[in-house]
């Protein structure tokens, strides 16, 4: 814990602003190159073969002072049956939809393909900015001789660039910059509370959003992946209205095997970056396994509330001591996760299928609640007093002074003359005593060390 977790929070923030853009083509036009050179780091990988692009390639870039997230489209599905056309129409369909802007890349030294055809017929009609990027333009005669002739396309201007030399990239980027929506205040005001729906595939999650709702707002099948986009519905608890995003489930990476489960877990990501408060189900059937710590861990991560929701309870032979031993088990397995409150429920039966709604706004309440200062140093002196931090390469620790300095997630700044030796056993002993006084329960707490002046 430290400064990183306000500089986390602050980003996350401005990420759900960020405008998307997405970089299509046939394979081996040079996506990832520009993508590399838009990110700044190699962080794609390029090689002069269709399809080496398959899993998702998603950053943050910045140019002029405006910062947006970056999406590289990918190559084609190796084992798919119609390998181009297919691959080339899904991708284009996907960018429409997921992003604001969206870049074309072509290549020069091949002219007009008949795939470039293809998508550009798809993105006249999208109705989105579109750039059209003739890339391996390397020098200027290429530039103004062979680009012209993609104005065939009818997307507009052809502009030329080299993603490998960076040539005409800073003009290019001034464009694709000019075309981001503008920034500003929700003209409707307050936006209701977001409550994401969370787990992997096939755990219950369309299943239970349709009990909520009373009515079949997404599509259930015993077909692990049938949802593959987030859905954003409102739903009225008592009278305060809540936005529902029911997502597709997170698979490990190695599953992530087509272009639709790329996007569904970039989808996803984002879902859990929105969302006030996760809702992450549990198939009690299967137990727990390592892929549902990994999605509680994405969730703390990103700083969100959160709620353990262990669904299909109803097809458990059970006694009286059944949830207590499955409650000891998940919390024996997510030790450090032991403040995130656990509710059994059936989606099928409707079986305590609104309590998980009813905890996720108790703990919304906690990401808000501030502590005042004067308590805050005089519950904790004191117990810093009866158990005092433990001397470091010869330095007498010591913490002087508390004060809460967010909310939504909580952050705490502790004041100390040596911040940085402070021992990561002792700062969990910092946060169960906070725990055990303020509760806090289901949200991630954030403690930053400072120098005392």
């Amino acid at each position: 814990m430290g400064d990183w977790c306000l500089r986390l929070s602050f980003i996350l923030f401005l990420h759900l602003l960020l405008p998307i853009v997405a970089i299509l083509g046939r394979p081996n036009v040079g996506k990832s190159t520009l993508f590399n050179r838009l990110v700044g780091e190699r962080r794609a990988i390029t090689e002069a073969t269709s399809g080496v692009t398959r899993d998702r390639h998603y950053a943050q870039a910045d140019w002029a002072g405006f910062t947006y997230d970056l999406i590289d489209t990918g190559g084609v599905v190796p084992d798919s049956e119609d390998i181009f056309e297919r691959a080339i129409r899904e991708q284009a369909q996907l960018a429409i939809e997921e992003a604001d802007v969206l870049i074309f890349v072509v290549d020069v030294t091949s002219g007009v393909h008949p795939l470039d055809q293809e998508v550009a017929e798809i993105l006249r009609k999208s109705g989105k900015p579109v750039l059209l990027a003739v890339n391996k333009t390397d020098n200027q005669k290429r530039a103004e001789l062979e680009a012209s002739e993609f104005y065939s396309l009818g997307l507009g201007e052809p502009i030329p660039v080299s993603a490998i030399n960076g040539r005409g990239v800073g003009d290019f980027l001034d464009i694709v910059i000019s075309k981001f929506p503008p920034i500003g205040p929700d003209p409707e005001g307050e936006q209701p509370i977001k409550i994401a729906i969370l787990g992997k595939p096939n755990v219950g999650k369309s299943s239970y959003l349709n009990s909520l709702l009373g009515y079949d707002r997404a599509i259930v099948t015993p077909i692990a992946g049938t949802t593959r986009d987030t859905l954003h519905t409102t739903y009225t608890y008592y009278g305060s209205p809540i936005t529902l995003i029911d997502t597709a489930g997170l698979r490990r990476r190695k599953y992530i095997s087509s272009t639709i489960e790329m996007y569904s877990t970039i989808r996803t990501m984002k879902a859990i970056e929105e969302c006030d408060v996760a809702l992450i189900l549990l198939d009690a059937t299967q137990g727990l396994e390592s892929q549902d710590a990994k999605i509680v861990n994405e969730v703390i991560d990103a700083r969100k509330g959160a709620v353990l929701v262990v669904n299909k309870w109803d097809l458990l032979e059970k006694d009286t001591m059944t949830s207590a031993r499955f409650e000891k088990s998940i919390k024996e397995t997510f030790r450090t996760f032991d403040y995130l409150p656990v509710v059994f429920i059936s989606a099928l039966t409707k079986q305590r299928h609104t309590k998980p709604i009813e905890l996720a706004l108790k703990v919304l309440t906690e990401r808000k609640k501030r502590i005042n200062t004067n308590e805050l140093n005089t519950v904790l002196l004191e117990a810093i007093e009866r158990t005092p931090p433990p001397n470091v390469r010869g330095h007498d620790l010591r913490i002087n002074y508390i004060t809460q300095v967010k909310i939504e997630p909580p952050v705490f700044a502790f004041f100390s003359n040596f911040p940085d030796e402070i021992p990561e056993h002792y700062k969990r002993f910092l946060e169960r005593t906070l725990r055990e006084k303020y509760g806090f329960e289901g949200t991630p707490v954030s403690f930053i060390f400072r120098k005392k002046s």
